[in-house]
């Protein structure tokens, strides 16, 4: 039987995502929806929503 490791790994680096949020397009309905929520979201703290909201902001242009 092997003994456990009693050390600890290396940390993991995770990579810093500086990439900007999404913008609405002017005119359209959809983008300005989906910003006002995120923006809701964000006066509350919600990040899951904040993050969601920039995902369907990102694909949504190809409806345009």
């Amino acid at each position: 039987m092997s003994e456990p490791t009693r050390y600890s790994a290396t940390p993991v680096e995770l990579p810093l995502n500086l990439d900007r949020e999404p913008e609405a397009v002017q005119g359209c309905a959809g983008c300005a929806e989906l910003a006002a929520v995120r923006s809701r979201a964000r006066a509350v703290g919600d990040w899951t929503t904040v993050s969601d909201c920039n995902v369907y902001l990102r694909r949504h242009p190809e409806g345009h």
